[in-house]
């Protein structure tokens, strides 16, 4: 109970929030993050945490990693495949994709890309801006977002209107 309430005043100190005066894109609305809240926003969550919207999923020895889409990374220990622990969760709003080098993660952050250190479990560079924002899911070729506010980033599309 504690890491929701965690997660939830989190949220709401770093900016995001869900616009119900947008028009919907193909029955989607869009998630909006701040800059600056995207910029804090990677952290890693000890524990394990319920896998509702899974996507990519990776595997770099002992450990697999499967992307919670538009949420972040959960991380899985695999030294005993017949009893895999699901150790934490790396938050990452936008998270899509991801990739491992050495003892780095690599994953979007929203229009970011995110090296985030699997040791010390710290994010050790953020390249701004170099990803385009998350599209909805039905790939609406065009997106009109006249209301967007200043200086914030889509990190998801939820179904329905809010």
């Amino acid at each position: 109970m504690k890491k929701v309430l965690l997660l939830l005043v989190f949220l709401l100190l770093t900016g995001i929030f869900l616009r119900s005066d947008e028009m919907p894109v193909n029955g989607y609305t869009p998630v909006f993050m701040s800059r600056e809240g995207l910029d804090n926003s990677v952290s890693y969550i000890p524990g394990a945490r319920e896998m509702l919207r899974t996507g990519k999923i990776y595997f770099r020895a002992p450990y697999i990693f499967v992307n919670e889409r538009y949420k972040g990374v959960h991380v899985i220990n695999n030294s005993n495949p017949a009893h895999p622990v699901n150790e934490g969760f790396i938050l990452a709003p936008g998270c899509i994709d991801m990739a491992v080098k050495g003892n780095i993660l690599y994953l979007d952050n929203a229009v970011d890309l995110v090296s985030f250190d699997l040791n010390s479990k710290l994010v050790t560079k953020r390249i701004r801006n170099v990803l385009p924002e998350p599209i909805p899911p039905d790939d609406a070729s065009f997106v009109n977002l006249q209301n967007r506010p200043k200086d914030y980033i889509i990190v998801e599309w939820k179904r329905g209107k809010g």
